[in-house]
């Protein structure tokens, strides 16, 4: 396993915390991918990205009375040479339309911003167009089409760029 770099706290615009994942992490974040996929990723995948040095995977989360804190979200991503790829972006069902999206897209980019990537891409579903949204809101623009991409259920993804 990698070991995990300390990191500055950034000034936020949301009330959510956020930090890399860890595999004590892994029960939440499995249940999280199920509730918000009909493919989730399993944890053989989530693991791996975990031991990648240019893999990172982020979680949102709001403290609850008590000091437990609900995990609300996540963004896994890689960056590579100068260029940020977005792999998958999930919210809780329950925790939808509260801005955890948007917060974690917006560290996502702000960490690419730091390591002065060029570009950030996404594969985003055809029909999902909530996110689609929350994309062109960041700045995010069509490029392609992948045909089929999300083979089980026959949908086509779009590609969608964003230049820094």
């Amino acid at each position: 396993m990698r070991q995990m770099r300390e990191e500055a706290p950034r000034e936020r615009e949301h009330p959510f915390l956020i930090r890399r994942m860890t595999d004590e992490d892994m029960p939440a974040v499995i249940a999280l991918e199920q509730a918000s996929f009909r493919s989730p990723w399993s944890p053989e995948l989530l693991r791996r990205e975990l031991e990648h040095d240019w893999s990172t995977v982020l979680l949102v989360e709001e403290l609850l009375p008590g000091g437990e804190k609900r995990l609300l979200g996540l963004a896994i991503f890689w960056i590579v040479q100068d260029e940020v790829h977005i792999l998958n972006v999930a919210t809780a069902p329950e925790h939808r339309r509260r801005g955890v999206g948007r917060a974690v897209m917006d560290e996502v980019l702000a960490r690419g911003r730091e390591r002065r990537c060029s570009l950030a891409t996404l594969e985003v579903r055809r029909s999902n167009e909530a996110a689609i949204g929350l994309y062109r809101s960041l700045g995010f623009r069509s490029v392609g089409v992948r045909p089929n991409y999300y083979v089980e259920e026959k949908e086509d993804a779009l590609v969608m760029l964003l230049d820094f």
